[in-house]
């Protein structure tokens, strides 16, 4: 059995230089292949609003959404840490709201942590969560959930003010209190920096080497056919895989080939027995 980790061990990881591989999950199924493989920690994003439930963005995500999804996801890796990602509007508009919202996270889902966008706007969400006694991951760089003010999905961090700027944002975060930062897209170079500023652990998903790394399942096991973002490394394509598969069995079904045989199951008495109970009906 897989002894689940803790934030003792992601503490410990960082100040020793061991890398933490981690992945997002979304149902039952996938949850139990990232535990099965030693995945470290599984994050439940609000990607499941373009990847599974094929919006165009995340915004519309809702929190019975990703409670569901969470649910699901711990009961495939009941043994693994989890992160539930907060969807837009279930913090942005007090700290009450997001200590409600984010203990219904911890109580209906059984998540380890929950993950919110944003830095200094953000830092008295974070306070008051972890006040509440749940941990808290940041989320600074490209921010989804902030495209529009962000001019869509872009790298942030590429000049030295916007640079400083999500310094400023991390600082923030830790002293607001979170336990984990998450940099998405981000030059290497400014993540590399906050790596080490910052005494919490440091992730990455497209922002180069840091404390660990992050890739959506779906990018990484060639499922989303919309696009691949450039920081993505195809480790399988399961997508074709799978039409060739349902190709094979519209032509089987189509030919007679399938179902053989060896697809059924079969009278337990005498055929004649069934063909006089057949006559009943005529």
């Amino acid at each position: 059995m897989v002894k689940k980790k803790t934030i003792k061990d992601f503490m410990r990881m960082k100040k020793e230089g061991e890398q933490v591989a981690w992945v997002t999950a979304y149902d039952y199924p996938m949850a139990s292949f990232a535990e099965q493989a030693g995945m470290d920690m599984i994050l439940v994003g609000d990607s499941l609003g373009m990847v599974v439930l094929g919006y165009s963005g995340t915004n519309p995500v809702t929190m019975e959404d990703c409670i569901s999804h969470c649910q699901a996801v711990r009961r495939g890796a009941p043994n693994t840490f989890i992160v539930g990602d907060m969807p837009f509007m279930s913090y942005q508009k007090s700290d009450e709201d997001a200590v409600a919202n984010a203990g219904r996270f911890i109580k209906e889902a059984g998540v380890d942590c929950i993950k919110l966008e944003g830095g200094m706007r953000v830092a008295s969400r974070i306070k008051a969560i972890t006040d509440a006694g749940i941990m808290v991951m940041g989320h600074i760089g490209l921010t989804p959930q902030s495209t529009g003010q962000l001019g869509g999905f872009k790298a942030q961090g590429r000049d030295v003010n916007s640079a400083r700027n999500l310094i400023r944002d991390a600082l923030a975060i830790q002293e607001a209190g979170a336990q984990m930062l998450l940099i998405e897209a981000v030059p290497p170079e400014v993540t590399g920096f906050i790596a080490k500023k910052l005494e919490i652990p440091v992730y990455s998903i497209g922002a180069g080497s840091c404390d660990g790394q992050l890739l959506i399942c779906s990018d990484m096991l060639g499922l989303f056919q919309a696009f691949t973002p450039k920081f993505v490394k195809k480790y399988a394509n399961l997508s074709q895989i799978i039409i060739n598969a349902f190709k094979e069995y519209i032509s089987e079904v189509e030919s007679g080939v399938f179902p053989a045989d060896e697809h059924m199951y079969h009278i337990q008495e005498p055929e004649e027995e069934f063909e006089r109970m057949f006559k009943e009906f005529k």
